[in-house]
C-alpha cells in the first residue's frame, strides 16, 4: 500500500517537473509583452522588453529544463533499444 502511494507521488512530481519549464517560459513571454501599465512597478523603461521579471522567469525556465532532458533521453533510449523475440513469444 505504501509503495503504491510513493509511486503515485513520484509520478505526480515527474509531471509537475515537466510542467515547470513551459509555464515559466509562458510567464516570461507574458511579462515581456504584457500591458505597459505593469512597468509602473519596475525601475526600467517600458521600451525595453527584457526587464527583471522576464529575466527571472527565463532563468527559472532554463533551470527546470533538466526534467525535459531526462524525459527525452529516456524516450531516445527506449527507441534505440532492440527487442529480440525468442521462440514462444
Amino acid at each position: 500500500m505504501a509503495a503504491s502511494l510513493v509511486g503515485q507521488a513520484s509520478d505526480v512530481s515527474g509531471w509537475l517537473g515537466l510542467a515547470a519549464a513551459p509555464t515559466f517560459a509562458l510567464m516570461a513571454w507574458i511579462s515581456a509583452v504584457g500591458s505597459p501599465g505593469m512597468s509602473i512597478c519596475s525601475g526600467a523603461s517600458a521600451s525595453v522588453p527584457v526587464n527583471d521579471m522576464v529575466l527571472m522567469y527565463l532563468l527559472m525556465s532554463v533551470f527546470h529544463l533538466s526534467a525535459w532532458l531526462k524525459f527525452l533521453s529516456a524516450g531516445w533510449q527506449r527507441a534505440n533499444t532492440r527487442v529480440t523475440q525468442t521462440e514462444g513469444d
